[in-house]
Order: C-alpha cells, then structure tokens, then sequence
C-alpha cells in the first residue's frame, strides 16, 4: 500500500506564533541554499528545511537544522526578505521544548544555566583575566562600561585578547571601566540554538547591570548583536559599540597614537555578526592601516560576500570535519596569498581559527585579533 505524508497542520502556526512568521512568505526560489556557504564543503539545502517546515512535515528536526552558523548570508540574499535565521532559531526552540539537543549543546546550555558562561568556569573567576591590568570595575561613575565576553573571561586562547584589549583602552585614554563581575554570558548562542527560556533569564540578569552605563564597549560582534538588537526586544535600550569602532575614532582624531612596527601581511577576515549583521566593514580596517608596517590584503570574498568562520549559531561548541570546516579553507586561502597573519575582531573567529590552524599543523600562521596588533605597535 502506497503511504502518503501526512502534514503536521500546527507545526506552521507555531513557527509564526513562536518568530519564525516570515516563512510564510517563503516560495522555495532556492536562493538560501545557493548562498549558504555549507555548500562549499558539503551539500546543505536551505530550502529543504524551510519547505519541510512550511509544509509541517516531518523532517526538519533533523541535523542539517543544526548545521545553520546563522552567518546571514541567505537572509541578506532572499528576494522575499523571509527572515530565516529567526525561521531556524524558531524551529530549533519548537524542538528545544522535547530535549532533543545536540549531545555537545546540552552541555554548554547546562553550564551556562549552573554557570552563567558555556567554558564551566567557575563565576567568581570572570574576573580574574584583568588581575594585572590597571582597568577597575565598572562602578557607574566612568564614562564608559566594557563587557567582557565569556570567551574572553574563560577561553584561555581569548583571555590573551582581553587583556590586549585593556592594554589598548587604556593607551587610548579612555575612561572605561569593566563590566565583568556578576555579569553572565550575552546569551547570542543560547538563543541562536532555540533555548528562548534560558535567553530570557539572562536578558533580565544582565540588563540592570549594562543599563547602569551611558556607552557599552564590547570585544565580541555577538554581544554587540545581541545587545542592539535582542535585548531592545526585551525593553532594554542602550548605545553599545564594539571596540574597533572606538579605536578608528580615537586614531582619526589623534588621540591614539601607533608608533611600533609590527611587520605583518596582514589578512583580515570579516566576523559575520560584526559585518553582515551589524554593517562595521570599514573601522577594522582602519585600525590595521594606522599600524606602522602592517600590509594589509584581502580574502577574495570579503565585507558584504565574506565566508562565515563557521563558529555562530551555536556551531562554535559543535564537532565538524576537519575538510568541512570553513575557517580551515580560508586558511588555505590566506597561505596562498602569502599572509603571515590571520586578523579578525571576534573571539568565536579566533577560535575557530586557531582550531582549524592546529588541524592543519600552520605553526607559521599567525591568528590575532585586532586588538592584539594595536597593543603590539604601541
């Protein structure tokens, strides 16, 4: 007997309940698959997921929902404007509510539930990466508050950047203080993987205490993302900048000056949620221009058409491939145009990277943030 799909009427009607309500206006063209850059080292098809959800059938809960590093390039390319990492996020929280996880996701949402960061550091040590560093605690009488990431806080490769980073606001003049104690993680990977009740908590959690400042200084683009334009969302308004961005000023107006060679060729890659996300293309590339004999060069796919690191969405924590892995063929690239350094502004970029360089025994391949280039040329 022939067996036919028996569609799941509710299943669409959630989606839209739940922010996902843009799928509707989706006509299965198949633009999000040709530009998701899955597709580069596997086959990935976008629009499958979409029809099958559009349809309620089953099958959309499967693992190629997870593989969505939420990199915007579909969403930025769809011809319909459907808003499809809110489509993934909301399909992922619709199977989020049976426990159905990832194995290596439930234990970062568990850590970030017990902990308030996904590395199980222990809370009272979120501080501790600034022990040496002449930045104070924020305490609402500074002009300014720097957040500091989770990665940058417990990631041992990222703590480096959070203390060049200090080193840097530092030399810049800045009257900043940081926003670390009691703080816990933004919550951007949390939401992105479909645990909307845990992202609420740390929405609630976090706001009075950044409310407290007039400026946010982040070092992560997902901080910067989620504090613009999700935590508004939960009724929390506020001027919040990535750290590049303050830089640029402070170069441009002389108030920051680079006086040391750092002799580097210079590759710089566009973090996803600091680019496409959030359109800061040119500050980076500023910065790194303004250092005494840094060379500067470019991917062959950047700003607006740069190839995601593969880490967003939740993916950072997530096991993949070696030869599936984006951030292992821009590295290929980079070594091919004969960089010395791999540059970026976002500490998941920067994991990733440094994954990827180890996977392909690059010792002589350098991976640094911006930040820690500034600090070496001052």
């Amino acid at each position: 007997m022939e067996r036919f799909a028996t569609p799941m009427l509710e299943v669409p009607a959630l989606i839209a309940e739940s922010g996902g309500d843009t799928l509707a206006l989706c006509y299965q063209c198949g633009t999000c698959s040709g530009t998701c850059p899955w597709n580069q080292v596997r086959d990935f098809r976008v629009r499958n997921v979409l029809s099958l959800a559009q349809l309620g059938l089953e099958g959309y809960e499967g693992e190629d929902l997870w593989l969505c590093a939420t990199c915007k390039a579909c969403v930025d390319n769809c011809p319909r404007g459907v808003e499809i990492i809110d489509v993934m996020r909301t399909l992922r929280s619709i199977v989020a509510e049976t426990g159905a996880f990832p194995k290596t996701l439930r234990g970062v949402m568990g850590s970030v539930q017990s902990n308030g960061n996904p590395w199980m550091g222990d809370p009272a040590q979120r501080a501790a990466w600034r022990k040496d560093s002449a930045l104070r605690a924020f305490d609402g009488s500074q002009a300014a508050a720097f957040f500091t990431c989770c990665a940058q806080s417990f990631d041992p490769r990222n703590v480096k950047v959070a203390r060049a980073t200090a080193r840097v606001l530092e030399a810049a003049g800045l009257d900043v203080g940081v926003l670390d104690e009691g703080t816990r993680c933004c919550g951007d990977a949390v939401r992105k993987a479909g645990n909307e009740g845990l992202f609420e908590r740390l929405a609630r959690h976090n706001a009075p205490r950044i409310d407290q400042a007039a400026t946010v200084m982040v070092g992560s683009p997902h901080c910067l993302n989620t504090f613009r334009r999700e935590y508004p969302a939960n009724g929390h308004v506020r001027d919040v900048v990535h750290v590049v961005q303050v830089l640029a000023e402070r170069l441009a107006a002389g108030a920051l000056t680079l006086t040391k060679p750092v002799e580097r060729r210079v590759i710089y890659h566009d973090p996803c949620y600091l680019g496409r996300h959030n359109d800061v293309y040119d500050a980076p590339r500023e910065v790194l221009k303004a250092i005494p004999g840094l060379e500067l060069i470019e991917f062959e796919r950047n700003r607006e058409d740069a190839v995601c690191c593969g880490g967003g969405g939740g993916r950072l924590w997530m096991e993949t491939p070696v030869e599936e892995r984006f951030a292992v063929l821009k590295l290929r690239e980079a070594r091919a145009k004969r960089a010395t350094t791999v540059a970026t502004a976002c500490p998941y970029c920067v994991a990733m990277f440094e994954d990827a360089r180890t996977a392909l025994d690059l010792e002589d391949l350098e991976v640094a943030d911006v930040n820690e280039l500034v600090a070496q040329a001052l």
